[in-house]
Parts: structure tokens; C-alpha cells; sequence
């Protein structure tokens, strides 16, 4: 019995105040974006295997969790929205040709390691940014991760952006298959720069690329990284993504955020699916980003459509984890207050609490233990963040009881 308290691994609890929190800073996010103009979506938390498979781009097969339904099809829970809001665009909004914004809510699932001490289930809020192939759908999406880091309360934060064209067109002018461009990946996703010396070292190809592909895990920082690189190559298409970055920045600027974004030219995509623009956000306190987003021209048409799109997740769990860590405290006005009666007094007990509802005060009502003390009472408030006890002591008097600071007013009963 006792192994049935514990939860698997890559699973957790979320309860009393952690739960209230989480819900605090989701209410804030999701506002943000309905003041940027992003409607509510809501896809299943199940799909059939194929909307998700590698060839869409998004994780492994391996690290989904999968399972049958009667017919026989490989269901699996999402390990990613983003291919489910395709989906979803592709067949409800098929023959709309103006850009289309939307935002959700929800978990993803991902068969992690054990060994790699993440969890498998993760909250993520995010926005789809659809039909619109423009920077300025780049720099509106980027610019309104930022707000919502603010709203949340992070001040502390970076978001490094980057291109998945950079390196692709480096690649390419090196001539590597995609075993060798796979390997390379590897080496500057990690910012190892020892191997990825030792690697370009080992190739037979032109010393401009060379030299190129040697300094790309060092190619990040403010603004000048740009045109830092356009003095290290003339391979004339990521001389376009470096002008294009350069665009972004300043709009960027215009929207007041640019102290928050670095540039980073080995960033490389987490999803195949992306074909432009890639970012990632962070912060102190945790140990992986708060913000994936990027640029998917094409993995729409996949389903059906053809729509250049943008979008990002809020990781909440992590978001979260940096908010305690950096001790910034998420208040809410809804104080609530607990109505505690003797169970003569249950008429009196229910007519205080309508009354205090109808002026959106939060209430629980307790039917008295005259075993347990007020002490007892008081200590049970302080745990789950109740401001103030109503007392009634008989159908006649009330009391009430500030947490705080201990104080005790006692009052008539009003009149209801």
C-alpha cells in the first residue's frame, strides 16, 4: 500500500501554495498574451503517433510515451504543442490567408532518462504567432516572451537568439553530409571548443569556412557579434541571416526590450522543424531555459497548409523553480477567511459566508472540534495562508481573529 503514496519517476505533487502560485503566475501570463491580441487553443493531450514522428521534427520516438487504442493506432501523449496546434490550424483555419495568433495551456510528456533527473511531465505556456513570414512577426513574438518574464516578476533574465540557417549555410559550404554535419552539431551544441577545433581541423575544406566553424561557439554576446561575424566570412547567405538579425535587434529596440537579448550564432535547434529564427531565456536558479521558441515555415504545410509561423513555450516548471530560488514573492489579493462555527450555528455560519462571497472574499467554513484549540485553529491558517478567522461563539456574538497579528475584535452578529 505504501508504494501507491509515491508517484513514478518524472511525476510530482503540486499542492496548497505551490499550486496557488503556479496558478498566480499562469493567470498573469495568460493575460499577457490576450493583451497582445492571443486567442485560446486547447488540443488533445493525446494524438495519433504520426503527428509527432521525426520526420514533423519534433523529439524521438524513443522518448515518447506511447499506447494503443482499440483500433490498433500508436497514440502517444504530446511531447510538444506546437505540432498539435499545426494540426489543428491546417484542418479549422485552412482557408484563412490573414495572420491568426493563439495561446494555451497545458502539459507535454517526454520519456526522459531517470538518470537525467528531469521531469517527464512539464506545464507549458505558449503562443503561435501563424501567416505571418515577416521580422516583425520575430520581433513581436520575442518581445512579448519578455513582458511576460517581467509580469511573472523575473528582472534577472537573458534571451539568446540565434538562426538555424547559420550553421546550415556554413555547413553546406563545407561540403558535409549530413553525418558530418550531425557530428559538428553535437560539438557546438555543447560549446565544447576543444572538440570543435580538433573536428574542423580534421576536414578538408577552405580555411574562410574553417576558421568560420572554429569561432562559432565563441560568436555570442551583444549586438557587435554581428558584425564580428560578417568580417570572418562571405558566404553570401549568412551574410543575409546576419543582416536580418541586425534587423531584428532594432525592432526589438523599438519595443524598449533589447537590454534583454543577446546574440548567439552556435545556438542550434532543439526541433527540426525550425527553420529560421531560434531563442532560448534564461535565468539564475535553474538549470535549464524558461523560453524555447523559434521560427517553423514549414511544418504547417505538412497538414495541409502552407503558413510561416512563430512561436514559444513558457516552461512553468522551470519558470517557477527560478521565482523561489530568487525569492520573488507572487502576492494575490485573494485573501481568504475562514468562518468557524459551532453546529448550532450552521445557519448563521452559511449566511456570513454568502455575504462575504457576494463581496468576492474567499471563505471556508469549519464546523468547530471543541477538541482542537484556537491555537490549533490559528497554526492550521498560517499553513494554508489564511488571513483572519470568524469566530462565531453563538448566534449572537462573533469574533474575529487577525492571523498576523493575534489581535481579537469581538462584534454582534450582524444581520443578514
Amino acid at each position: 500500500m505504501d508504494n501507491l503514496l509515491h508517484t513514478p519517476d518524472g511525476v510530482r505533487d503540486i499542492y496548497t501554495d505551490e499550486c496557488r502560485r503556479r496558478n498566480i503566475v499562469s493567470d498573469r501570463l495568460l493575460k499577457v498574451l490576450n493583451l497582445y491580441g492571443y486567442q485560446d487553443i486547447q488540443t488533445p493531450t493525446f494524438e495519433f503517433f504520426d503527428i509527432f514522428n521525426r520526420e514533423r521534427g519534433s523529439v524521438s520516438s524513443r522518448n515518447m510515451y506511447k499506447f494503443f487504442d482499440r483500433e490498433g493506432n500508436t497514440l502517444v501523449l504530446r511531447p510538444d504543442i506546437t505540432p498539435s496546434v499545426a494540426r489543428a490550424v491546417a484542418k479549422y483555419f485552412h482557408e484563412e490567408k490573414i495572420p491568426l495568433r493563439f495561446s494555451y495551456s497545458g502539459n507535454t510528456f517526454i520519456n526522459n532518462s531517470s538518470l537525467q533527473g528531469k521531469l517527464s511531465e512539464t506545464t507549458q505556456i505558449g503562443a503561435e504567432l501563424v501567416m505571418d513570414p515577416g521580422v516583425e512577426a520575430d520581433a513581436e513574438i520575442i518581445s512579448l516572451a519578455i513582458h511576460i518574464l517581467l509580469e511573472a516578476g523575473l528582472r534577472d533574465f537573458q534571451i539568446d537568439i540565434g538562426h538555424v540557417g547559420f550553421f546550415r549555410a556554413l555547413a553546406d559550404e563545407a561540403g558535409f553530409d549530413d553525418e558530418r554535419t550531425g557530428e559538428l552539431r553535437e560539438l557546438i551544441n555543447s560549446k565544447n571548443y576543444f572538440a570543435v577545433d580538433n573536428y574542423v581541423e580534421q576536414q578538408s575544406i577552405p580555411s574562410e569556412v574553417s576558421a568560420m566553424l572554429e569561432k562559432l561557439p565563441e560568436l555570442f554576446g551583444s549586438v557587435d557579434v554581428i558584425q564580428r561575424a560578417r568580417e570572418m566570412t562571405s558566404n553570401s547567405e549568412a551574410l543575409a541571416i546576419l543582416d536580418y538579425l541586425e534587423k531584428l535587434h532594432g525592432l526589438i529596440t523599438q519595443y524598449g526590450f533589447d537590454k534583454y537579448v543577446t546574440i548567439d550564432l552556435g545556438m542550434l535547434s532543439e526541433y527540426d522543424y525550425y527553420t529560421g529564427i531560434i531563442f532560448r531565456g534564461y535565468t539564475y536558479g535553474t538549470g535549464d531555459a524558461i523560453v524555447k521558441g523559434g521560427r517553423y515555415d514549414r511544418l504547417i504545410a505538412q497538414f495541409g497548409k502552407d503558413a510561416a509561423s512563430i512561436g514559444f513555450v513558457i516552461v512553468l516548471d522551470e519558470l517557477m523553480l527560478a521565482l523561489e530560488r530568487q525569492k520573488i514573492s507572487v502576492d494575490s489579493d485573494d485573501a481568504q477567511t475562514m468562518v468557524l462555527y459551532p453546529s448550532s450555528c450552521l445557519p448563521q455560519a452559511i449566511s456570513t459566508a454568502a455575504s462575504l462571497r457576494s463581496i468576492s472574499r474567499s471563505v471556508c467554513t469549519i464546523r468547530e472540534d471543541t477538541s482542537i484549540s484556537i491555537e490549533e485553529y490559528k497554526d492550521y491558517c498560517r499553513r494554508f495562508h489564511i488571513e483572519s478567522i470568524l469566530h462565531i461563539v453563538d448566534k449572537n456574538t462573533i469574533k474575529k481573529i487577525d492571523i498576523s497579528d493575534g489581535s481579537i475584535r469581538t462584534m454582534p452578529m450582524p444581520e443578514f
